[in-house]
């Protein structure tokens, strides 16, 4: 959802260079049993947004464990040794997760695409979700009906600012008309809401739910086939973190053991029937 232009094959070879040297096994981070050299001693503190959207949180409270990316942080946290008595949260809001500089966070989940760009200013973790595309539109839209991306060829679109969705209209898309650009989602549903555009990309997951519960008459045109590599979500940590190993090595471990396939399948479950537009 969250991610600037960058080559496929660029991402691609920064997530597989991400993976170098972590070699670090899970078991020996959750040895560690809480002893990371985190910002505050014998606790994790944990970043995100405010607010916190479903199906990634619950009800804007990240502290819950509910909703994928709440279940993944603590899983994470689990595996570097550290119980959910252990976890503080922290408010941190998009712009300030990806600039350089000093983070108020150990990592920061908040659906953050890993780019080239991003990684010369903080770290990632390697990739805990991979991240496909979707446009959604109302019923009475003019790209209800659309099957193809040339049907969209009039439409005008819109995203949030410096998105992974954006990106998807002016590559993939490319419609005649320049896209909306919105600070927020929120803001951009509105405007579709409003008719001031034709239609939303956002991505799966939360095209689904807003679709679902954020319009009333709200429907998934369809989703974009992700090219191999091209966009996952990593977890976010400050240049240079003595972290970033452990927490690389942890996210590998979930998704070795089906964790995070199991997650996925838990709390966005219901993303899977979208027909993919060509």
């Amino acid at each position: 959802m969250k991610k600037k232009l960058g080559t496929a094959v660029a991402v691609s070879a920064l997530v597989g260079s991400l993976s170098i040297g972590f070699a670090t096994s899970a078991s020996n981070a959750a040895r560690s049993g809480g002893s990371l050299p985190t910002l505050t001693k014998g606790y994790l503190t944990i970043g995100t947004d405010d607010p916190a959207y479903t199906p990634w949180f619950d009800s804007n409270k990240p502290a819950d464990g509910k909703g994928f990316e709440s279940a993944v942080a603590y899983a994470v946290a689990k595996q570097l040794g550290y119980p959910a008595t252990k976890v503080k949260w922290v408010k941190a809001s998009f712009n300030t997760v990806i600039q350089p500089g000093k983070k108020a966070f150990d990592f920061d989940i908040n659906e953050v695409s890993i780019t080239p760009e991003r990684a010369k200013a903080v770290d990632f973790s390697t990739g805990y979700y991979d991240v496909a595309q979707a446009l959604i539109t109302t019923t009475k839209s003019k790209i209800a009906k659309a099957k193809t991306i040339a049907d969209l060829a009039n439409a005008k679109l819109g995203a949030s600012v410096g998105s992974t969705s954006y990106s998807t209209i002016t590559d993939v898309i490319k419609p005649k008309g320049k896209p909306s650009v919105f600070d927020t989602n929120d803001l951009a549903t509105a405007a579709l809401k409003n008719g001031q555009i034709d239609g939303l990309v956002l991505d799966l997951p939360t095209a689904f739910y807003v679709a679902g519960a954020e319009l009333s008459n709200g429907l998934i045109v369809g989703q974009f086939a992700p090219k191999a590599g091209s966009d996952q979500f990593g977890l976010v940590l400050s240049k240079g973190s003595s972290l970033t190993k452990s927490v690389s090595a942890a996210v590998n471990a979930l998704r070795a053991n089906g964790t995070l396939k199991a997650l996925a399948g838990k709390w966005l479950a219901s993303v899977g029937g979208a027909p993919v537009l060509k």
